[in-house]
Formats: C-alpha cells, sequence, structure tokens
C-alpha cells in the first residue's frame, strides 16, 4: 500500500494541514513531550488501566525526558480516528485494540484477536518468538507506525443478550455489538453488527439501540454496569480468546529518539501487557461471583451454535487470503498457534483438569 496515498485519501490525513489541534512534539532542555491518543473512555477498566501505565511507565524510566500525555477517547480525536492521527503525523502515539483497524488493513486483526485464534499465551509465543513482532513491523511500516503488544485482555466473554441464544438462528437480525473479524462471523449468521466504542457501550444498550454487546470479561463488565440492563450473561465466546492491546508511535518519531529511549518504549509495552493481563485474570473470578449474586444467570453457547461459530469465521478468514501480507501473517500465526497447543494440551491441560477434579 502507497503510504502517501493513504494520507491522502483517509480522513485525518487529508486535512493534516488544516489541523491544529496537536502541535509537534515539545523540547525543553533536552525533554520531550509524546501525546498519545487512547481508544478508550477515561478511567475504563483495565484498558485505559493499560494505557496509563504505558504512558507512566515511559515518563519514568526515562527520567521525565520522555514526558507521555495521555488523552484519553474524545479529549482529542474519537475512538476510532487515533490510528489516522497518529499515522499522519498529528499525535505521536496510540493505545488501542488494533482489531479496530482492519479497515486499514485486516491484518491487524491478528495483533488484537481473531475468532478461534490464540489465547494470551499463544499470542505472546508467537509474537516473540516466531515472527509475531516481525510482521506487525511490517505491517506499521505500511502507514508510518512502529508498533508493539501492550496490554491483553485474557480470554473475553461471549457477552451479554437481550434473549437467550438457543440456535443459530436467533442471531439473525440481532443488533450486536463486536469489533474486528468475530464482528463480521457473527454478520454471516444475520446479526446485525455495531462497532461502538467502549464509552459509548452502556447507553446504547440500555436504550436499546443495540440487543446485545460483548465487552471484556467479568470485571470489566461489571465495571461497566452491564448486569443492571441484562441478566443473560454467556461467559466463553469465540471472538477473542486473548484479546491484544497495542502500543504504536509515529515511525518518524520514533526514528528520532535514541536507543535507549526506543528500548524503554518497547520494554514498557511488554512489561504493560503482562501486567495488564493478570490485572484481568486476577479480578475475573471474583466479579463473576458477585454477578452471579446479583442475579445474572451464567450460560454457554449450545453445540449448534459453536459450530455455526466455527463455520462463519473460517469464512471471514477466507475471504482475506487473496491479500499477500494477510495470507503470511494469517499463516505465521496458525502456525504458531499449532505448535504452542501441542505442547499446552498435554501439560498444562491435562493437569488444569487433573488438578481441579482432585481438588474437587
Amino acid at each position: 500500500m502507497d503510504r502517501r496515498k493513504f494520507l491522502k485519501t483517509s480522513a485525518l490525513g487529508g486535512s493534516a494541514a488544516a489541523a491544529t489541534t496537536l502541535a509537534a512534539p515539545a523540547y525543553a532542555q533536552g525533554k520531550r513531550t509524546l501525546t498519545m491518543v487512547t481508544s478508550w473512555g477515561r478511567g475504563l477498566a483495565g484498558v485505559f488501566d493499560s494505557a496509563q501505565r504505558c504512558a507512566d511507565s515511559i515518563t519514568t524510566m526515562s527520567d521525565g525526558n520522555l514526558n507521555v500525555e495521555i488523552k484519553a477517547a474524545g479529549e482529542l480525536v474519537g475512538a476510532f480516528e487515533v490510528f489516522d492521527a497518529v499515522s499522519s503525523g498529528q499525535a505521536d502515539m496510540y493505545h488501542a485494540a488494533d482489531y479496530y483497524f482492519v479497515g486499514q488493513h485486516p491484518g491487524y486483526a491478528f495483533f488484537t484477536a481473531v475468532p478461534f485464534g490464540m489465547t494470551a499465551q499463544e499470542l505472546v509465543n508467537w509474537y516473540y518468538h516466531a515472527g509475531g513482532m516481525q510482521l506487525h513491523d511490517e505491517l506499521g511500516e505500511i502507514f508510518g507506525l512502529k508498533s508493539f503488544l501492550a496490554g491483553n485482555t485474557g480470554a473475553q466473554a461471549g457477552g451479554w443478550f437481550s434473549k437467550e441464544i438457543n440456535s443459530p438462528e436467533d442471531f439473525n437480525g440481532l443488533k450486536f455489538r463486536m469489533p474486528g473479524l468475530g464482528g463480521e462471523a457473527l454478520g454471516k449468521l444475520g446479526a446485525s453488527v455495531q462497532n461502538i466504542p467502549g464509552s459509548e457501550v452502556y447507553q446504547a444498550l440500555s436504550s436499546g439501540a443495540i440487543d446485545g454487546t460483548e465487552w471484556i470479561g467479568p470485571w470489566a463488565d461489571e465495571k461497566a454496569g452491564f448486569q443492571e440492563i441484562t441478566k443473560t450473561y454467556y461467559t466463553a465466546g469465540f471472538h477473542e480468546p486473548g484479546a491484544g492491546l497495542s502500543l504504536a508511535t509515529n515511525r518518524e518519531v520514533y526514528d528520532s529518539l535514541n536507543a535507549a529511549q526506543q528500548k524503554i518504549i518497547e520494554i514498557a509495552a511488554a512489561e504493560c501487557h503482562q501486567w495488564n493481563l493478570a490485572q484481568f485474570l486476577a479480578n475475573n473470578g471474583a466479579a463473576l461471583a458477585r454477578l452471579q449474586a446479583a442475579g445474572v444467570k451464567v450460560m454457554e453457547f449450545p453445540q449448534p451454535v459453536w459450530d455455526a461459530f466455527g463455520k462463519a469465521s473460517q469464512e471471514v478468514l477466507d475471504q482475506y487470503m487473496g491479500d499477500e501480507l494477510f495470507a503470511r501473517i494469517h499463516d505465521s500465526a496458525m502456525k504458531s498457534m499449532a505448535e504452542s497447543s501441542a505442547w499446552n494440551n498435554l501439560s498444562s491441560g491435562v493437569y488444569t483438569a487433573e488438578r481441579d477434579r482432585v481438588r474437587g
């Protein structure tokens, strides 16, 4: 893809000359202020925490020489406009879920999650030891970005519904919030799929603008208050088995930093990934118990629905395989996932099943 053509056709890129909201990085006695725009409402549980930790870690580890100023969704640009803002140079870095940007390139889905894809551990196995990071970088070069994984929600819930799902046909006409390729799969089942920023989901669900939503998992969902609207909750989903978050820096800005500063961004992002994953997983169990105590009905999709998810998901992946870069990212990720799961299924998978059986 021609980056100049992208910027010309991008709504933000095309108006970059007229936009004066964001200034160039500030310099004072060797210090720089970098503006981080995010896809998250301020204080949004877990995801904004991840962005804040990245910003604070970069500032602290650089001894203040890189001062990261964080902006929540809507404070400078909208939740889904952060990619274009950083790519065009209007902002210095973003924190988001890269599957929001499959319209720029469908390969970005793999750096958050694809349906029936990698768990959080499998994602980092691929990313750090089987070529995932290099492919993320290759994809970013097209758009003038330098990207790193910088957060993870773990396995996400199937979501909140206004009615029980008993068959694939129940998705026909259902207004449901789900981003990424998982949302495209639901669309193949007849759902009217919505992509709504996280800070706007509660209002959409409570007003009836949507019939259901996935968000993250018990802890973040409880914080969002969805249990106040509906009590029907599906705890296992097909769409995001280990959803990664990303920190992306404008490549010209990144290249202007010295090697130590570049390494600080890389290490801050990696630490944030593990810290954030632990944050979600440490809180989900207790939150689920509270939801159940409040009357939430915890459910699982029936087998025919899982089968329909699988068929639709494969159709979605197949439709992009004509793109050479997408195909390479897909094949690399699937190969790594198969290799990781081959051992995991025979080791920790067996162990945890037996542990739970023995301990009752």
